[in-house]
Parts: C-alpha cells; sequence; structure tokens
C-alpha cells in the first residue's frame, strides 16, 4: 500500500503545468514537523515564526522583487504516515496584503499533532500538491522538523522521487532548544541528515534553527533565500551535534 501511494504521488507531481497555469516565480510548500517530539508550545513557536516572516519587509521585498512580482504558497503540518494536514492551501501572495490574509488565516487555524516522524511520507504527499494547483513556477518543498525519521518510507527515496518530479527539497532542521526542561540534544548530527537524506536537487541548501526560539529568525532568512533563489552565503553556520563518522546516517532506524 505504502509503494502504491508513493507511486500515485510521483506520477500526480510530474503531470506538466497546463497554459492556463498562472506563472509565479515560486510555489512554495512549507512542511512543518507536528511530531511527539515537538509539544504544543514548540509547534506554536514554529507556527509563529512563519506567521511573523510573512509580515517582515525582507521576505516581502523578495517577493516582490521576482521576475513576476508573486508567489504561490501552501502550509501543511505532518507527523506520522497518516497525518498530513493542509493548514493554508494554495494562495496567490503578491504583497502585503495578501501576506497578511495568508498570516491570518494560519493564526486562526488549530495545531494538529500525532506520535510517530513519517518524513518521507510527508515529502510524497507534499509533492503531490503540486499537481493541478493552478500555478506554474520553481517548485520547492521546504521541510522542517527537530528529529530523524521513524515511520513511513525511505527518507532518501521519497527525496529521490521528488526530485525527479522536478521538485527542490530545502531544510529547516531545528536543534533543541534549551529554554525547554524536557528538551534533549539530539544523538545525530541533524544539518548532516538533512543534507544527505532530505534535501534534494541542484542548488538545495540547509538554515538551521539552533533552538525553537531562534526559529523565527531562521525562517525569515530561510525564506528570503528560497524566494531569491539562492542558498546561504555562510554554510559554515550549520550547526552540528558528535557522530560516528561511520555511520550511514540515513540508515540509522
Amino acid at each position: 500500500m505504502k509503494r502504491l501511494l508513493a507511486a500515485a504521488a510521483l506520477s500526480l507531481a510530474t503531470i506538466p503545468a497546463v497554459a492556463s497555469d498562472t506563472v509565479v516565480d515560486l510555489e512554495l510548500v512549507l512542511a512543518v514537523d507536528v511530531s511527539n517530539s515537538i509539544d504544543l508550545d514548540e509547534a506554536r513557536l514554529q507556527r509563529d515564526g512563519y506567521i511573523a516572516a510573512l509580515g517582515d519587509e525582507s521576505v516581502l521585498a523578495a517577493i516582490t522583487a521576482g521576475r513576476t512580482g508573486r508567489i504561490a504558497l501552501a502550509y501543511v503540518e505532518w507527523a506520522s504516515v497518516d497525518h498530513f494536514e493542509v493548514v493554508v492551501d494554495w494562495q496567490l501572495t503578491d504583497s502585503d496584503a495578501s501576506a497578511a490574509l495568508f498570516a491570518t488565516r494560519l493564526k486562526a487555524s488549530p495545531i494538529s499533532r500525532a506520535l510517530t516522524t513519517a518524513t518521507g511520507a510527508a515529502i510524497d504527499r507534499a509533492a503531490a500538491l503540486f499537481t493541478a494547483n493552478g500555478y506554474a513556477g520553481r517548485r520547492v518543498i521546504d521541510i522542517s522538523g527537530d528529529g530523524i525519521a521513524n515511520a513511513g518510507p525511505r527518507v532518501e527515496r521519497s527525496r529521490d522521487r521528488a526530485v525527479a518530479a522536478g521538485i527542490t527539497i530545502n531544510g529547516l532542521p531545528i536543534a533543541f532548544d534549551p529554554d525547554n526542561p524536557h528538551g534533549l540534544p539530539n544523538k545525530v548530527d541533524l544539518a548532516r541528515y538533512w543534507r544527505e537524506c532530505i534535501i534534494g536537487d541542484p542548488g538545495p541548501f540547509v538554515v538551521v534553527a539552533e533552538s525553537f526560539r531562534t526559529f523565527a529568525r531562521a525562517v525569515r532568512e530561510k525564506l528570503v533565500l528560497e524566494i531569491a533563489g539562492r542558498s546561504p552565503v555562510d554554510p559554515a553556520r550549520l550547526w552540528r551535534a558528535q557522530l560516528t563518522p561511520e555511520i550511514a546516517i540515513c540508515d540509522i532506524w
């Protein structure tokens, strides 16, 4: 069944745009982890980070500076294989007012959560959202999270299916939050995990949020880069932890 779902997602994602589609500079799916490792306060910090970024002058300037001066946005929350919620469906964003409308819709929606972390399933289902969405532009999935996959299809295979469909995957891994008494450091290098197992296509990048408290700043930086189609100037910013080098990081679960 999982293979059939993945194949369906790929076949849908590869359907070409039609002439009536609205041309935009970017079609962007913001895919946000709401699995059990993220408590409700942290989930709210993530949501608020995106809301704040959509009102930031640098993000709005990046949107209007493109060739068409507009992008299409969708916001989803994901966790287990069966948990994939489209919180705000595709919306054309080309001004302060339209960005504020998206942020208002996002703020008004409840946050849903589930137990496991099925990153591969999230990529497959996010890729399917580009099918017949009414837009034509550069396609990007931006996937955030605070840990490795522990359920669903292999992440790197889902990544490869999306890349084959012409989709770029960028990443925003979140390090543990020292202000959260329940937070613990990850046992793996999340920046490396995102680079080797999740992101894909020529020019993908990872921006690391050092904690949930710095998430809003990382989101703002990432969105500006994504909209402009650029990569971080200083890749050395990536957060690193201790990991035995001989471990195949995509095989750790």
